[in-house]
């Protein structure tokens, strides 16, 4: 398949899937979880905190990057490849002989397209609401869209690998981002939240007591888990067979 090709490709399976993710009840629904965030935000903001900064980048931390990011790049990630898949409707993107790379990441940008929305603006406002500065500001948007870019082609994966994919994905978000990898460094490096952390403390200056990375060395690791997310789901989908 020629360059154009594989653009074409992209362009074509990102328009498709877009449709089908972009649903009114789950963007009410998620939308809904970013508003908690920042009703939380407006009362932890409008309190007298004693450490302000440190507390508000605990609350992003807590909230934003273990909940809202990656609950939300699940269901549209998740779905982005495996809702296809699972109703047969997966096969009508290759009519003809192609690479099923560039489906893959026409897949993940569609659920980028649709998770990002719905993250970034209440992080931000959130991030507004809190008393930690343009610092804060600065690293929750950053944090939120690297941490969007990297969910979503981790959870891309997942739903070509499991059936009911939220189901094992929520698992993952919750006991092993949420809990398992507050208990050590190795732990967090293999974790998206590792990275999206590090990049949120080096930012505000505020130690999350996880031995955090610099914010290039953030990005780089959240680079690679996306990069091996969507070679695998790239690899696994070749071999699949879609009737």
């Amino acid at each position: 398949m020629t360059s154009v090709g594989r653009a074409q490709t992209v362009a074509l399976s990102h328009r498709l899937i877009v449709r089908q993710l972009l649903t009114r009840g789950r963007a009410l629904a998620l939308a809904a979880l970013g508003a908690v965030l920042v009703l939380i935000s407006f009362a932890v903001g409008s309190a007298d905190l004693d450490d302000p900064v440190a507390d508000s980048v605990s609350l992003i931390d807590l909230v934003g990057f273990t909940l809202v990011v990656p609950i939300v790049a699940l269901v549209f990630a998740a779905a982005a490849l495996g809702d296809p898949r699972e109703d047969g409707t997966l096969v009508y993107l290759w009519l003809r002989p192609m690479d099923r790379g560039p489906i893959v990441v026409g897949a993940w940008l569609a659920a980028i397209t649709v998770a990002l929305p719905l993250t970034l603006p209440s992080l931000v406002i959130s991030a507004a609401l809190l008393p930690g500065g343009s610092d804060l500001i600065i690293a929750t948007a950053l944090s939120a869209t690297i941490g969007v870019v990297a969910y979503c082609a981790l959870f891309v994966l997942l739903g070509l690998l499991v059936r009911n994919p939220v189901i094992w994905g929520v698992g993952y978000v919750l006991l092993w981002e949420g809990l398992i990898a507050q208990f050590g460094t190795v732990p967090a490096r293999i974790a998206v939240r590792g990275y999206t952390r590090s990049i949120l403390a080096s930012v505000t200056d505020v130690d999350l007591d996880l031995g955090e990375l610099s914010v290039g060395a953030g990005i780089v690791g959240a680079g690679i888990i996306t990069v091996a997310a969507l070679a695998v789901a790239s690899a696994r989908l070749n071999k699949m067979e879609i009737d």
